[in-house]
């Protein structure tokens, strides 16, 4: 990398709370002891701060800050750096049933955007891919710095600095998950292999920085089962016809094990990959990974008794009712009228069925945190959870989101749902109270 000496100019950039865009302020210039102080902190293990290098702009760094700010310095004599213009909004729609995401190209089958995820910048990063009748893939990256719900926004405000955003990044400690643009366009994180468009390659290529280290496998004491919206991602992929497989076997667990990466694997076959199995690249990020927890077993697969507590079965391909029964010490008939089955010959793999003797689920609901937990600033699931109960009943006045953080459009909302009760004038003012926060039934937070 070229060193600079000299003169730097100095911005910060903050992800704004209620547009998730990043807004720059410009501060000045500093000289180089100022520059090699503000690295010396940064190579503290003790330091909030993490030094990223600009990775198109020689000499220029950039600092992630733990309150979610990005300090940027870039020599006065660096080349000008600009992001290129994603490709024009297509016309035609596909797999996209929320009428705020733009349009889409093919017909995709999964969704493009996944429920309740944060939605960073204008949602235009990449476009159609250049062979939709090749097999859908992923790619996992790891941002190389820190993880923590701090550090999610300073790196998404890198990421779009810098022109490489993936489609989704995730945090693995708050479970954290937000989208730079629709699943069903390409994202901009890989290099290409010669003229090959690597971010373009399958049906879809649905890309996720995840935030955390190659030499520190992200997946080490990750318990999928506390991580609904790690769940609701794999579940998207999966909706994208995504297999569960790594056809390019598990992710290199070094540096210098991470030589191998396959073209023919990469362009025929669809599956999970690393970063560094894919042709054109050189990174060895997301590291040896745990493949088991990535994506992980399928809801109710292997299942030849119900999960503990549940009362549930999952029906299986070559499952009579009749074995069922015998296999959970019940009758046919108790397992027929329980589910409600008529004819006791016709049950279909896939079909869940309460067993006799377990209760049904009772929903727990999040119980009112008071009306002061509601003020801007005030970061939290549990206002994500709303604001998705919100947007359920028809009440989502949300351009991106909903979101963790309060902001006016969670009052909006609120207040929509407020007048759908009844409330009116100032009763309606966006500010829950009990009574109402009862009847919208917020789902009880892991």
């Amino acid at each position: 990398m070229t060193t600079h000496t000299g003169t730097f100019h100095v911005a910060v950039d903050h992800v704004d709370a209620d547009t998730l865009t990043p807004t720059t302020t410009y501060l000045g210039t500093c000289d180089q002891a100022h520059v090699d102080e503000v690295r010396a902190i940064a190579a503290l293990d003790t330091s909030p701060h993490h030094l990223l290098a600009h990775p198109r702009q020689p000499g220029a760094f950039l600092v992630l800050r733990e309150d979610g700010d990005l300090d940027v310095y870039v020599p006065v004599d660096a080349p000008e750096f600009t992001v290129r213009d994603p490709d024009p909004t297509p016309k035609t729609t596909a797999g996209d049933t929320d009428d705020t995401g733009p349009d889409l190209p093919r017909g995709a089958a999964g969704p493009a955007y996944i429920s309740g995820a944060v939605r960073f910048g204008a949602q235009r990063i990449g476009g159609a891919m250049d062979t939709p009748t090749a097999p859908p893939r992923a790619v996992w990256h790891t941002t190389e710095s820190p993880a923590g719900a701090g550090y999610f926004y300073s790196i998404a405000a890198y990421l779009m600095r810098v022109g490489a955003e993936p489609q989704v990044i995730y945090d693995p400690v708050s479970d954290k998950l937000g989208q730079f643009g629709p699943l069903t366009a390409s994202g901009r994180a890989l290099r290409n292999d010669g003229t090959r468009r690597t971010n373009r390659e399958g049906r879809v290529c649905i890309q996720v920085e995840v935030l955390g280290r190659a030499r520190a496998p992200w997946t080490d004491s990750f318990d999928p089962a506390t991580k609904p919206n790690y769940r609701l991602l794999i579940a998207a992929m999966r909706a994208h016809g995504i297999p569960d497989t790594w056809p390019a076997g598990t992710p290199a667990a070094t540096a210098a094990a991470a030589t191998r990466r396959d073209r023919t694997t990469w362009q025929t076959k669809g599956g999970h990959y690393g970063h560094s199995q894919i042709p054109g690249n050189d990174h060895w990020d997301p590291g040896g990974i745990n493949t088991a927890i990535v994506p992980g077993p399928r809801p109710g697969a292997d299942d030849d008794t119900p999960a503990p507590d549940s009362g549930v079965y999952v029906v299986k391909k070559g499952d009579t009712l009749s074995a069922i029964a015998v296999r959970h010490s019940t009758t046919t008939a108790a397992l027929a009228k329980l589910n409600g089955i008529k004819d006791p010959d016709r049950i279909r793999p896939g079909q869940r069925l309460r067993l006799p003797g377990q209760a049904a689920p009772k929903p727990q609901y999040e119980p009112f945190p008071g009306q002061a937990f509601f003020h801007t600033g005030r970061r939290s699931p549990v206002i994500t959870a709303m604001g998705r109960r919100l947007v359920a009943e028809g009440c989502g006045r949300y351009n991106h989101g909903p979101g963790p953080q309060w902001t006016n459009a969670d009052r909006n909302s609120y207040a929509a749902w407020q007048r759908k009760l009844g409330y009116s004038g100032d009763d309606a003012d966006g500010i829950p109270g009990k009574a109402s926060w009862d009847a919208l039934k917020v789902p009880k937070q892991l």
